[in-house]
């Protein structure tokens, strides 16, 4: 199960192979090696990457 590592939250959909969307704080998940990539959607549909922000040890997808 994917939790989002920014607020916690269980509530994330599925919009793609390996990608999510959090529900609760709005922001992109994929998963790559084992490591979540987070980013916020823009205004122009572009994404930021918020990856900066964690540790890899709160990236890491438990599978």
């Amino acid at each position: 199960m994917v939790i989002c590592p920014n607020c916690r939250s269980k509530d994330i959909g599925i919009i793609g192979t390996n990608q999510y969307y959090c529900w609760n704080c709005y922001i992109e998940l994929s998963i790559q090696n084992d490591l979540l990539h987070l980013h916020e959607v823009e205004m122009d549909g572009s994404l930021s990457s918020l990856d900066d922000l964690f540790s890899d040890e709160e990236r890491r997808v438990e599978r």
